[in-house]
């Protein structure tokens, strides 16, 4: 167990980084190495800190961060990166996750889930939540639509890879959604790597 998580937190509103390091303040095994308002500035601190948990803002004004993760993993090899959003369907969600994003944290957290979200990151290496157990094996088709949502795709593109209609593709995707009792594709990816499904 680690004695003291150092946490980098990268989001381009002030008000947004003040307020997390303000949180994370009232936790004795927490500490604020650095902030960062841009992807340039996050690897520079990245590279420069070695933190053990990155809070990245999904979108920042230079990049989105299904770029800057790979970038942050590269700098320090060693650091976890846990995407940190106020729109868990955003687009940019699922190519993030796939990229090395350990998992996605919605900025309505509370404090005490803020805390225990990073030191879950920094102690197992990924965010979990409740993850229940799936209701059963996923089949072939299930898990590739599932593949193909982690790699980003839409449903469209799902469809035309794997010649399947856009309701089919839904029906399979809302089957793997409920196995692996997620809301949203952001969830679901998130879900699937905490059963060793990705």
């Amino acid at each position: 167990m680690l004695s003291t998580v150092r946490v980098l937190i990268v989001d381009d509103h002030p008000v947004v980084r003040d307020g997390v390091a303000s949180q994370l303040a009232r936790h004795s095994d927490i500490e604020v190495v650095g902030h960062a308002g841009d992807a340039a500035e996050a690897t520079s601190v990245c590279g420069r800190e070695r933190p053990d948990v990155v809070l990245l803002d999904v979108r920042l004004p230079d990049a989105l961060a299904a770029d800057v993760v790979p970038r942050l993993r590269e700098v320090s090899p060693s650091t976890r990166v846990l995407l940190f959003t106020a729109f868990p369907e955003h687009s940019a969600v699922a190519p993030s996750l796939a990229a090395g994003a350990v998992g996605l944290l919605v900025k309505d957290a509370s404090g005490t889930e803020l805390g225990a979200a990073i030191r879950d990151v920094a102690r197992t290496g990924s965010y979990r939540g409740d993850v229940p157990g799936t209701d059963a094996p996923l089949t072939p088709r299930e898990y590739d639509v599932l593949r193909l949502v982690a790699s980003g795709h839409t449903n469209g593109e799902i469809g035309a890879e794997l010649r399947l209609s856009p309701n089919t593709v839904k029906t399979y995707l809302h089957n793997v959604m409920r196995k692996l009792d997620a809301r949203n594709r952001a969830q679901v990816i998130t879900n699937a790597r905490a059963h060793g499904l990705l």
